[in-house]
């Protein structure tokens, strides 16, 4: 396999998912840290020759680069157990890693950013009037993942897949947005399941 690189800021989830990933494969992963706060994705360099959207993560595979952190983790996984081989079950981990992006992350991880490294202080006007929508989406979010893992002990078949490892990296840091992980006790058991799996790394 080509050199893999990670264009990345550690204290994404984003990041982390595919930082995740590469860990519980055994996937060399070279590392090359921004700070999204001090624009340094917004350089002339990195638009010019890492994304052109101005976005991390990124992920460098030899000379190509392959932005969007759920396709950067099916490129490392595609061929491993982390993909099930079940038809059904590969369309319901991607059912998941979509819930993740459309319903997940655009509310808890929003909510984290604004409050944790923006600072509810140094939020527009428009920020805080979505604060409790967000609150609202995240937390139905959290629910749908409770119900299903009251269930099942991963959210698809009968083993971690991506859509584990999609969903793992902003739910165990949601209570930085204000959420109260202790309100959804399967969730709770869920994320020591993955804590647990071997070759796991925590996010910085």
């Amino acid at each position: 396999m080509d050199k893999l690189t990670l264009h990345e800021d550690p204290r994404s989830g984003n990041c982390y998912k595919i930082q995740l990933t590469a860990a519980l494969l055994k996937l060399p992963l070279e590392r090359r840290k921004y700070d999204i706060m001090r624009g340094e994705t917004r350089t002339a360099e990195f638009l010019q020759n890492v994304n052109a959207n101005g976005r991390i993560p990124v992920l460098q595979v030899g000379n190509r680069f392959l932005p969007e952190s759920n396709a950067a983790c099916w490129y490392l996984a595609e061929g491993s157990p982390l993909i099930p081989a079940d038809r059904f079950q590969r369309a319901d981990m991607l059912r998941w890693m979509f819930f993740e992006q459309y319903n997940h992350e655009p509310n808890v991880a929003t909510l984290r950013f604004w409050l944790l490294f923006v600072g509810e202080g140094n939020l527009s006007k428009f920020q805080r009037d979505q604060i409790p929508a967000k609150r609202a989406g995240g937390e139905a979010a959290l629910a749908m993942m409770n119900e299903h893992l009251a269930k099942h002990d991963w959210l698809v078949g009968a083993s971690v897949s991506l859509a584990d490892i999609a969903l793992f990296p902003y739910t165990h840091v949601c209570e930085a947005g204000g959420f109260r992980l202790r309100d959804y006790p399967a969730v709770c058991a869920w994320l020591k399941r993955v804590e647990k799996l071997k070759g796991y790394v925590p996010m910085d």
